[in-house]
């Protein structure tokens, strides 16, 4: 069995630190994958996550990729600022939220093909990503170094989820009595789209650019296929998103397929086996 082998064997230490690092990325993206579908924030999240992109380009245009943790913080960095300039053009009465991410998106996207396509000609002795490395994520891209700093931006993201849970569920279950309770909902917005903005550069490294997303939506549409009550839907979202993340490592290590796409292939398999199952007991 190759899993076996690969993750007990010589080579283990190549893949172990990705392993653990898509397990945490599961973890997080599937508790905030509720809120994400409930608010309706998937394209959002598509938007940013191919801002990614971008940040990557700047990255290889200064020279830094060989340094994991700096390369993070510039991608980081751009694409939180991506993600308040959509929310700020979607405010404006002339923007449609949707035109707002499609500009911001393909802008991104255009910015860090041409900056990787300089990068080559710029540093020629650096190692510049390729398009499907930063399109489609590999788990070889994660050493124990990125590993360590996935788990630290992990724990920030559960403990902002965790010390601010009453309001953001409040707003993602009921926004109008949220504000009539009191709760900021400006301010919470912004912290979910910062939130949001984080497990999505956790999630480009494993899964890559495209298939970020995925990991932000399909947990809780299984989750939310099964039940409608939150404690429960929380709890289902994280078992699929793990439960995906599993399967796919598997699948991608026994029929050698890219591990991004095995895992989102895997989400989508357990999404589909939910809703037959609520449609078969639906009509019994």
């Amino acid at each position: 069995m190759n899993t076996l082998r690969y993750l007990t064997g010589g080579s283990a230490d190549l893949f172990w630190p990705g392993v653990l690092t898509l397990l945490i990325v599961a973890t997080v993206c599937s508790l905030l994958s509720v809120v994400v579908v409930l608010k309706r924030m998937a394209f959002v999240g598509q938007g940013v996550s191919h801002a990614g992109f971008g940040g990557v380009g700047i990255a290889a245009a200064l020279g830094v990729t060989t340094s994991a943790p700096v390369t993070l913080s510039i991608v980081l960095a751009f694409c939180i600022a991506s993600a308040f300039l959509i929310a700020a053009l979607s405010r404006r009465r002339d923007t449609e939220p949707d035109t707002a991410i499609g500009v911001v998106l393909v802008g991104a996207m255009a910015l860090g093909s041409v900056l990787l396509h300089l990068a080559h000609q710029w540093h020629p002795a650096e190692r510049v990503p390729g398009w499907e490395g930063v399109l489609f994520g590999s788990i070889l891209f994660s050493g124990w170094a990125e590993a360590m700093w996935s788990a630290g931006v992990a724990a920030i993201i559960l403990a902002l989820a965790t010390w601010f849970r009453r309001p953001v569920l409040a707003w993602a279950f009921d926004e109008s009595g949220a504000e009539a309770m009191g709760v900021r909902v400006g301010a919470i917005r912004s912290l979910v789209l910062v939130l949001i903005t984080l497990a999505i550069v956790l999630a480009m490294k494993v899964v890559g650019v495209v298939l970020a997303t995925a990991l932000l939506v399909l947990p809780a549409a299984t989750a939310l296929s099964l039940s409608d009550r939150w404690r429960p839907v929380l709890i289902l979202s994280v078992l699929c998103g793990i439960g995906g993340a599993a399967a796919g490592l598997v699948l991608s290590f026994e029929a050698d397929w890219p591990s991004g796409a095995a895992v989102v292939l895997s989400l989508v398999g357990i999404y589909a086996i939910a809703r037959i199952t609520r449609t078969s007991s639906a009509r019994r």
